[in-house]
Parts: C-alpha cells; sequence; structure tokens
C-alpha cells in the first residue's frame, strides 16, 4: 500500500529551509533554560527586531503570537465585546464564526461571490452593512480560506480609507505564496491607525508545527500591543528558526515557482472534467466544484488510494474539495488518481 498522502490542511510539505534545521542541529541548552534579555535593549524579542528592520516599521508596531491564529483570537478578544458587530466574510475560515461567538458578538456576514473564475469580494457591500451596523472589527482575509481569492490593493485601500471607526483585521496568512512585495506594508500601517495585518510562518515558510505568528499593528491599536505582549519573552528556539527561514529567500523562491506550476496543472486538469470547475488560487491550494453525485464516490475512490483531500461540507460550499499543493511527486500522484478516476468512472479520458 503506498503512502498516505494528506493534502486536505493547507500545510506545507516542502518543509522549512535547511538552514533551520541547522539550529536545530545546534542548540544552545543555556539559552533554553533562560527567559530572553532582548527587553533589555526595549524590543520584544530578536524576530521582533528583525522584521521591524525588514518591513520598515517600529518595533513597537511588530506582534509576535503562537501562529497567526492565537494574535487573531487575541485581537477578537481584545476589541470585542458582548452584543457588539464583528463582519465576517461570508466564505470563510470557520474559526472567524467560532471566536465571534467566544465574545458572544453580533456577525455580520460580508458576501463574497463567484466571479468568473474566481471568487470577489463584493467591495460596496461590505462598505454599506460597515455604514448599518458600524462594527467593532471586521475581519478580512486576502487570500482567502477556502476560495483562495484576494483583494487588490486598491480595493483594500478603499475598504479602510471608508470605515476609519473599526479595527480592520487583515488576515494575510497565504500571501507571500502570491506577494513578496514589502513596501505596502509599512505605507499602509502608517497611513491607517486601525488596521492590523496578521502574518504566520506557517503556510509558506512550512514551519506550521512551530507555531509562529506575527503582526503589523497601526498606532491607534496601541492598547493592542499591551494587550498581547509576553512579559517573560517568546520562545527562543522558535525565534532562532524563524530568523533562519527569513535567511533562506532563495529556497522559498524556488519552492514558491514550483508550486505555482502544480497549481496551473490542477486548474487545467480539472476543469477539463465533466461538471467539475477549479477556481484561480493565490494560496497554496485550490477549491473546486464538483457534480454532486460525484462526491461520494470520488471521495471512496481517493481514499482507496490513500489521498486525503478537503471535501466540504459548509452551507454554501457543500458540492466543493480544496486540495492543498504538496510536493511535485504528491501533486503527480493526485493528479493520476483524477485521471483514473475520470476513465473508470466517469467514462472520460482526459487528454
Amino acid at each position: 500500500m503506498s503512502e498516505k498522502i494528506y493534502l486536505d490542511r493547507n500545510e506545507n510539505h516542502f518543509g522549512p529551509a535547511p538552514k533551520c534545521f541547522r539550529v536545530l542541529q545546534k542548540p544552545n541548552f543555556k539559552k533554553l533554560s533562560a527567559y530572553s534579555r532582548d527587553f533589555a535593549r526595549g524590543v520584544k524579542s530578536r524576530l521582533s527586531e528583525r522584521l521591524a528592520q525588514d518591513f520598515e516599521l517600529p518595533e513597537k508596531q511588530i506582534l509576535l503570537g503562537y501562529g497567526g491564529e492565537d494574535i487573531l483570537k487575541q485581537a477578537v478578544h481584545c476589541y470585542l465585546r458582548k452584543d457588539d458587530t464583528i463582519m465576517i466574510p461570508s466564505l470563510s475560515w470557520w474559526y472567524y464564526k467560532s471566536i465571534a461567538a467566544e465574545m458572544r458578538g453580533k456577525q455580520v456576514e460580508y458576501p463574497i461571490f463567484e466571479d468568473g473564475d474566481t471568487y470577489s469580494y463584493d467591495v460596496e457591500s461590505l462598505i454599506d452593512l460597515y455604514k448599518k451596523h458600524l462594527p467593532k472589527i471586521i475581519l478580512i482575509a486576502s487570500p482567502n480560506n477556502p476560495t483562495g481569492n484576494r483583494l487588490k490593493e486598491d480595493e483594500l485601500e478603499h475598504i479602510l480609507k471608508s470605515c476609519p471607526e473599526s479595527v480592520i483585521v487583515l488576515d494575510e496568512a497565504y500571501s507571500l505564496f502570491y506577494n513578496q512585495d514589502r513596501k505596502y506594508i509599512s505605507r499602509l500601517i502608517k497611513s491607517y491607525p486601525n488596521l492590523l495585518i496578521i502574518r504566520t510562518f506557517s503556510k509558506y515558510y512550512a514551519l506550521a508545527g512551530m507555531r509562529i505568528g506575527y503582526a503589523f499593528m497601526g498606532e491607534q491599536l496601541a492598547h493592542f500591543e499591551k494587550f498581547s505582549a509576553r512579559y517573560l519573552g517568546y520562545n527562543r528556539l522558535s525565534e532562532r528558526i524563524a530568523l533562519a527561514a527569513l535567511d533562506s529567500d532563495d529556497y522559498y523562491q524556488d519552492m514558491r515557482l514550483k508550486m505555482q506550476e502544480d497549481t496551473e496543472q490542477y486548474f487545467n486538469v480539472l476543469n477539463k472534467l465533466p461538471g467539475f470547475k477549479a477556481y484561480r488560487s493565490y494560496a497554496n491550494f485550490i477549491l473546486v466544484k464538483i457534480p454532486e453525485e460525484v462526491k461520494a464516490p470520488l471521495k471512496e475512490f481517493l481514499e482507496g488510494k490513500n489521498l486525503i483531500i478537503k471535501f466540504m461540507n459548509e452551507e454554501v460550499l457543500n458540492t466543493h474539495l480544496r486540495i492543498s499543493i504538496g510536493t511535485p511527486k504528491e501533486n503527480a500522484r493526485l493528479i493520476k488518481a483524477f485521471r483514473q478516476f475520470a476513465r473508470k468512472k466517469l467514462n472520460y479520458e482526459l487528454a
């Protein structure tokens, strides 16, 4: 039996850069038994200091957390109170609704709609809902999970200019797969003091198991820095591994190009299957709509070949599957399985 491949959780199977493993090969056990002393230099950590330099922002406007998920949850817990309104994308990560419910906030969904071979945010509807509800928080994901679409920079700025009274939380967990530009971060943070941009080392840097998140914070959100700061510092080993990842640009650029090639292959192959529709994605996954009658037999067929992908069971996205982009070898194996399924179950021969 072939090895089971999990392409259902948007993990990065390329693995971290070799420099990250070298950190583990040369651990400094004395440092592991002592708290960080970075506070004596007026910074939170070496990692926040490095990110501040890379993105040309004051170090006090860099936040660190136990993954992007941790910072996201802290932000909602910091600013949302019972019966306050929070706006959430209609087709998005289930966790957004979960943390809003924890604080017993009122949830208002703004629309994401199918737009040709992609999905798009309905920006004007979002702004109209803002004016109606005056929410404490607006959550935006770009790229969005599971639809894979992103906001264009002018669309994002239109939202930021139009919604000045809300805390805007921009989840950019997948952004580095398509956008390597750094300049826009400092420009947006300096221009919009109500903006919080959250990123992670889990996806692009393939360090999901290390749980390292970071964020850029507008000056108006200074209270959140106090809310989230860790008096005794952060995980010193995680910081060193994250710094090694930041020093490995060539490795990750090569990985990114290979993933883009395979994403395009999925898009082209799956769109040829009768009744299938794959959508353009700017992340490390691709969303595919399939005929309802195909869902159960396809799931059984793929699991029989030890291939695990995400079959959606959302209220709207219930005849869809989401495929995490694996290594070229893993992607080739899954595409081969789709070809076999088409031939055996759909009586369709893919070219």
